[in-house]
C-alpha cells in the first residue's frame, strides 16, 4: 500500500500583516524529485491551537495524498469534506457566489449537513437515507430542497477535487413546490399602503414595487447610481446581512427604467435626507453616520406592516413581497414575456414565469370569458348572461 503522509504544522511570520498558521507537506515531481510545498490555513487568531489547524487541514491533506492512491477515495468524511470545501469556495475570496449565496451555504452546513452527517465518510452516505432523513425535518419544502442542493454542491466539490468519484445526492429527489403561492398586493393596496406611509418608507415602497428591485439592490444603491438626466437606476452592489457585496447574478446588473413620477420623488427625498454627495448611500442609516444603509428588516417591522394592517392589509409582507406583486401586475396588463424578464432581470424567463407571476382574478375570467365567447359568439344568450354574472 502506498504511504500516506501526515504532512505538519507550523507557525510562521509575515513581514505585512499577522503571524499564520503554514501546513506542509511533501510530494513528487514528474522526475521523481521530492518537492517541498506549503499552504497557509489561516491567521492565528482563527485558530485555538494546533490541534484546530489540523482539523481544518484534513481536506487539502486527503487531496495530497488522493492524487498517489485511488485506495483512499471516500476515506474523509463530510466534516472534512465541508471545512475543504470553506476553503476553497469561500475563504480563499476567489468565490463567484453572492455573499448572501455564501452565508446560506455555510448555514445549511453548519445547522443541517455537519451535525447528521458530519462524522460518516463519503462513501457511507446513500441517496435513500439521505431522502427519507430529508422527509422527517419539519421544514418547508424550499427550505428541505435547499439542503438537499447545498449536500450536493459538497459532493460536487469533492469530484471536482478527487476526493471522491460519484454524486449520490443526485438521486435524492425532493420538490420545492411551495405549499401556498406567495402573497401579492394589488394596485388598491399598494395605493392605500403608500398614502399612509412617511417619505422614507413611501419612497422605498414605491421604489420597490416600481422596480422589483431585490431588498439587498435597493439598500445597496448610492446616489451616484441613479441616473436622474436619463430616468436610470444603475444597480451595481447588493448590501446584504451588514455587508456589501456583488448582485445576485450578471443579468442583475442591467439599468433599470424609472419612471418620472419616481424621479420626483427620489429628488424629494435626496433633498430632505442628511446624506445627499453622490458616494453617499440613498437610504442612509442615521444611526450608523450614513457609513451604512437602514436594517430593512427594521423598516418593515416598525413602519410598513403596522400600516398596512391599519389599512386592512390582511397578508404577509417582505420586501420580496413588492418584487413578486411588480411581476404579477406586469403579467395582468400583458407585457410581453420577454420585456418581463428584462424588467425583472432574471438569467432565465422560467423564473419570471414559474417563480414570480401569478394570474390575478379579474385576467383569469377575462381569459374564461374570451375563451367561450368563441365557443358561444351569439350574444344575448343565456350562457353570456351567467358569464357575466360570474365575472
Amino acid at each position: 500500500m502506498t504511504f500516506m503522509q501526515q504532512g505538519s504544522v507550523i507557525q510562521a511570520s509575515r513581514k505585512n500583516g499577522p503571524d499564520v498558521w503554514l501546513f506542509r507537506w511533501s510530494e513528487k515531481d514528474l522526475g521523481g524529485r521530492r518537492v517541498y510545498r506549503k499552504r497557509v490555513i489561516g491567521t492565528i487568531s482563527d485558530y485555538v491551537d494546533e490541534e484546530a489547524v489540523r482539523q481544518a487541514s484534513i481536506g487539502i491533506l486527503s487531496e495530497v495524498n488522493v492524487r498517489s492512491s485511488q485506495e483512499r477515495i471516500g476515506f474523509i468524511t463530510v466534516d472534512q469534506l465541508c471545512e475543504h470545501f470553506e476553503q476553497r469556495e469561500i475563504r480563499s475570496g476567489l468565490s463567484l457566489w453572492s455573499i448572501s449565496t455564501e452565508r446560506t451555504y455555510r448555514g445549511y452546513i453548519r445547522r443541517w449537513i455537519r451535525p447528521r452527517w458530519g462524522s460518516l465518510s463519503l462513501d457511507e452516505i446513500k441517496a435513500v437515507e439521505v431522502e427519507a432523513w430529508l422527509h422527517r425535518l419539519n421544514l418547508a419544502r424550499a427550505s428541505r430542497a435547499k439542503i438537499r442542493n447545498v449536500f450536493s454542491v459538497l459532493f460536487t466539490h469533492a469530484c471536482r477535487y478527487e476526493l471522491f468519484d460519484s454524486n449520490p445526492i443526485r438521486f435524492v429527489r425532493q420538490s420545492a413546490k411551495r405549499r401556498r403561492a406567495p402573497d401579492v398586493l394589488t394596485g388598491a393596496e399598494i395605493k392605500a399602503l403608500v398614502e399612509g406611509l412617511a417619505l422614507r418608507e413611501r419612497t422605498l415602497v414605491l421604489l420597490a414595487a416600481s422596480t422589483g428591485l431585490r431588498q439587498g439592490e435597493l439598500f445597496g444603491l448610492k446616489w451616484c447610481d441613479i441616473d436622474f438626466e436619463h430616468n436610470e437606476i444603475n444597480v451595481i452592489r447588493s448590501f446584504v446581512c451588514g455587508a456589501e457585496g456583488r448582485c445576485k447574478t450578471e443579468s442583475s446588473q442591467k439599468p433599470v427604467p424609472m419612471h418620472s413620477q419616481l424621479v420626483s420623488l427620489l429628488m424629494t427625498w435626496r433633498g430632505q435626507c442628511n446624506f445627499q454627495s453622490p458616494t453617499d448611500w440613498v437610504f442612509a442609516s442615521r444611526l450608523h453616520g450614513g457609513r451604512k444603509p437602514y436594517w430593512g428588516a427594521s423598516i418593515l417591522r416598525h413602519f410598513i406592516r403596522p400600516v398596512a394592517k391599519a389599512v386592512g392589509i390582511d397578508k404577509r409582507i417582505g420586501w420580496h413581497t413588492f418584487r413578486h406583486t411588480y411581476c404579477t401586475l406586469l403579467r395582468s396588463l400583458g407585457v410581453e414575456f420577454k420585456v418581463m424578464q428584462e424588467l425583472m432581470r432574471h438569467s432565465s424567463l422560467r423564473s419570471t414565469l414559474d417563480v414570480y407571476t401569478q394570474a390575478v382574478g379579474p385576467a383569469k375570467r377575462a381569459a374564461q370569458a374570451a375563451v367561450l365567447s368563441l365557443l358561444f359568439p351569439v350574444a344575448g344568450t343565456d350562457l353570456d348572461s351567467e358569464i357575466i354574472g360570474t365575472a
